[in-house]
């Protein structure tokens, strides 16, 4: 079996959309930004640090970094049997597997981020992650520090975040060095999440979640809240609420994948933070993450390596981690060049056909084995066309 992960806030970093430019799945950052009437790319490529420590930045540029990735494994044809994401990144799971919309799951990061930026401002707080001590440990600190201060996430065997007024995790720290914490580091976010200081966002992000109304999936997505696999679209307005001001079961998650036969565990989005946290919590699982359009060759060493992967068939065809598809990139007729035959060698940036005077180019190299589409069909945004067999 095969999870995909998508990581949270913190994992943004300046200039992280630029191997992407040039890349299909570029038009991702334009939907986004055509959607917010933001310029969402600009922040990919030029914001600085602080500018993307911003709630509302950080969150966004993240998701739609995730996205990014996701939709160009997609057009590989390579498909999860569950997914999970931290904090954030459970936003990028809804949407992958479905349940949200892209025009849905951006409005709805928007207006989370926007409501946990308030909710920031109202209730200035900080967190810090403590290494090296047991959950029961930091939770034992938290208590001892009498002050403001909780546990945010548990991401892993000894690794826990807290978070709470800046008095209070500073308490919390001290205490747990004293009762054998390897370290305690603060981190640069711009408020206390998944603590009780987010409760004013919650009214707020409910409306918009309900709006949003997520769907069922066929792809179960486990639940921060509850470490447990839900499929249900319903469920989503509750689990989402609480997700603000609950701790992040992120090492639960992991372990629920365990007992759900998960072998193996991609990462999509920048970072990379949370492939530590699967070594650390699943030693049985093979892990790898991708956040730039150079990795996707070595997804395909990976998959081939004998990691568990769902790969899409279509028409009878199963396609193996060796294969790509290209897909539409846009709606509308398709008319195939007409002297192209199975088995012709094609590369980066041939042209296959067109969709209503949209050229449709392959990202990849390969050896051509069939047209998906035929000529005179009416085909989707990002329908399969066609699949390469890579060389």
């Amino acid at each position: 079996m095969l999870a995909f992960t998508f990581p949270g806030q913190g994992s943004q970093r300046p200039g992280m959309g630029r191997p992407w430019v040039d890349h299909e799945s570029w038009e991702i950052v334009t939907e986004a930004s055509d959607l917010l009437g933001r310029d969402v790319g600009a922040l990919l490529l030029d914001a600085d640090a602080e500018e993307l420590r911003d709630t509302r930045n950080a969150q966004l540029t993240t998701y739609v970094s995730s996205l990014m990735v996701l939709d160009a494994v997609e057009r590989m044809g390579i498909e999860p049997d569950v997914c999970a994401g931290h904090s954030l990144g459970e936003y990028t799971a809804l949407t992958a597997s479905g349940a949200l919309s892209l025009e849905d799951g951006v409005r709805l990061v928007a207006e989370r981020s926007a409501a946990m930026h308030e909710a920031g401002l109202a209730s200035p707080g900080t967190m810090s992650a403590v290494l090296g001590l047991d959950d029961d440990k930091v939770e034992v600190a938290c208590r001892r520090a009498d002050a403001d201060v909780w546990v945010a996430n548990f991401n892993a065997p000894g690794q826990v975040v807290i978070a709470g007024s800046p008095e209070g995790v500073e308490k919390a720290a001290v205490i747990a060095k004293e009762l054998g914490a390897k370290k305690c580091m603060p981190l640069q976010v711009a408020g206390a999440f998944h603590t009780p200081y987010m409760t004013a966002a919650r009214d707020r992000l409910r409306v918009a979640i309900n709006t949003a109304s997520p769907r069922d999936t066929e792809v179960p997505i486990i639940s921060n809240v509850d470490a447990l696999a839900h499929d249900k679209g319903d469920e989503w307005s509750s689990l989402l609420s609480a997700q603000l001001s609950s701790p992040v079961r992120w090492k639960h998650c992991l372990l629920t994948m365990g007992d759900m036969g998960v072998t193996g565990v991609l990462e999509l989005g920048p970072g990379g933070v949370l492939t530590g946290m699967t070594k650390r919590t699943l030693d049985t699982a093979k892990t790898i993450s991708i956040s730039t359009p150079d990795e996707l060759d070595k997804l395909i060493d990976w998959l081939a390596a004998g990691s568990a992967a769902t790969i899409v068939a279509h028409e009878g065809e199963h396609l193996f981690a060796v294969e790509r598809l290209v897909v539409s990139p846009a709606a509308g007729v398709f008319t195939p060049v007409n002297d192209l035959a199975d088995g012709t060698e094609i590369r980066v940036g041939t042209i296959l056909g067109d969709v209503n005077g949209t050229e449709v180019r392959s990202p990849f190299a390969g050896v051509l084995q069939s047209f998906i589409a035929v000529g005179g069909e009416r085909v989707t945004l990002r329908q399969p066309i066609a699949w390469l067999r890579a060389n």
